[in-house]
């Protein structure tokens, strides 16, 4: 499934997220913005720094401002004003504030930012803006800009396209294309180690595939539901075992991945023996390089800042060596693997909002974290959204793209790569059926932009490629051998 999320949930920016601009007095001024929450229902702040207007801000983080007796009469007047939280509620500063001549308030938490949500109806003599802003930014304007700082307040509109797509996208294409590339080799090397008897024990040795049925299939779909139920119900347990499995999966994926690069490296090949086996020194410390960086994946999971870069770089060796290792043994295996996937993807999407009592989706809710559990399934390629906004000041957003949407499609893209190899067909099934997962994907990025959405990706991947590989496969007169496949030994 394809959508954007928070750190905290899926995202669904309101005017509510706002931008504080503070200006210092230094020439030239040295400016910073800082995230802010307010109330739109309250007052509606500029769209751009073009027509907002900037206040000095006095500092009176020392109270509370919960009584007008607080602070000196006069202080406050025709400036921006930043109190504490304190018992009284919001509206109630801002009345005392704006009473005292205030021209805008700022309440400094030092707790996670929340929503305003008083009731202003006994309170619509309060005009005058109101936002909640981190006490830890407020100690930084202060050591950034100095004691004189000016200050204003915006809301920018979320832009309509971010480029953090463009790397979903790249991302995705790359792994599915490589991924059959390389399924497409090992074919090969099967292909020449059948024809060669010396090598046939040698490479039956090595040979790690695993090839689906169609009954294998089923159940493999099965299990995927059952296993999406329960991580919704048991979400917070079950997270910890979905990330233990990971770590081990994406450290082995990331292994072969390496190894099979430094395979074409003629370099550094010295062994060392071990009960009566030789293994080359080069792949002992590339194996410690893969297991560390699982494991500080692990401990700095939850650390938005760069931690999605190496949960992508191990998702990607995971994709990668899924669909080098798991074979489909004729185009009617995919046929039905990707048909049923693609409805248990809308099933989960689509259908299940009418089931669940919250109204929300399970498939989405399981990606997200339900219920704003603060640990993040790691089954997801993320990319933080590169379009400036208030959103990426309060809290890092991210767009996703599952796995599943990369191998599904993957394992016919890796099919088409060996049914290429096996009748020497210039890559024209493996070209056209990665042409048309690139388009599906295009496709599924349309769709969530004007839908606004998450989008089950295989409702778009899955139509693309199938009718493509069947086309190409009708306009060569070959359906029937390739619906059939070859004789793979289950």
């Amino acid at each position: 499934t394809l959508f954007n999320a928070k750190c905290s949930g899926l995202l669904q920016v309101t005017a509510d997220e706002g931008i504080l601009h503070a200006s210092g007095s230094g020439v030239p001024p040295v400016t910073k913005d800082y995230c802010i929450i307010y109330n739109s229902n309250w007052v509606s702040l500029p769209k751009s720094l073009d027509n907002a207007t900037f206040r000095a801000l006095e500092n009176l983080t020392s109270t509370v401002l919960c009584s007008s007796s607080e602070v000196p009469s006069g202080i406050m007047k025709d400036k921006a004003v930043v109190v504490m939280r304190g018992n009284c509620t919001f509206l109630e500063k801002a009345r005392i504030a704006q009473n005292s001549g205030a021209k805008m308030l700022l309440i400094a938490s030092k707790p996670r930012l929340s929503p305003l949500s008083d009731n202003k109806t006994d309170f619509e003599d309060v005009t005058l803006p109101v936002a909640l802003i981190r006490y830890s930014d407020i100690v930084d304007m202060q050591l950034a800009l100095g004691s004189e700082v000016n200050v204003t307040l915006y809301s920018p509109p979320l832009p309509e396209f971010d480029y953090s797509m463009v790397v979903i996208f790249l991302i995705a294409v790359f792994t599915v294309a490589l991924g059959g590339y390389w399924s497409g080799v090992a074919e090969l090397e099967n292909l020449k180690a059948i024809a060669s008897p010396g090598e046939r024990e040698t490479r039956r040795k090595k040979e790690e595939n695993v090839t689906f049925t169609p009954v294998t299939v089923i159940l493999f779909v099965v299990i995927c539901c059952v296993m999406l139920v329960l991580l919704y119900f048991f979400y917070k347990w079950l997270v910890y075992v979905i990330i233990s499995v990971f770590c081990l999966a994406s450290a082995m994926s990331l292994y072969n991945c390496l190894a099979a690069l430094m395979g074409e490296i003629p370099f550094g090949q010295c062994r060392i023996a071990c009960c009566n086996k030789s293994i080359e020194v080069r792949l002992i410390f590339l194996a410690a390089f893969c297991v560390a960086a699982a494991v500080v994946w692990a401990v700095f999971r939850n650390e938005d800042r760069w931690a999605w870069i190496l949960q992508d770089i191990l998702g990607v060796a995971f994709c990668l060596n899924f669909i080098k290792t798991l074979k489909m043994p004729n185009f009617k295996s995919c046929v039905i693997l990707l048909g049923l996937l693609l409805l248990y993807d809308v099933f989960f999407v689509f259908i299940t909002p009418f089931i669940t009592k919250n109204g929300a989706s399970i498939m989405v809710e399981v990606a997200a974290g339900p219920f704003g559990n603060s640990e993040k399934l790691p089954v997801v390629i993320r990319v933080p959204r590169l379009g400036y906004s208030a959103s990426t000041l309060c809290d890092m957003p991210f767009s996703l793209l599952g796995f599943g949407d990369i191998i599904v499609p993957g394992l016919l893209v890796a099919y088409c790569r060996r049914f290429d190899v096996q009748t020497s067909s210039s890559s024209v099934y493996y070209i056209s059926c990665t042409i048309a997962y690139a388009i599906g994907m295009v496709l599924t990025f349309v769709v969530l932009a004007l839908m606004k959405m998450g989008q089950p990706a295989l409702l778009y991947l899955v139509p693309c490629t199938l009718l493509t590989s069947s086309l190409v496969a009708w306009r060569r007169k070959e359906m029937k051998k390739f619906w059939k496949g070859s004789s793979y030994q289950v």
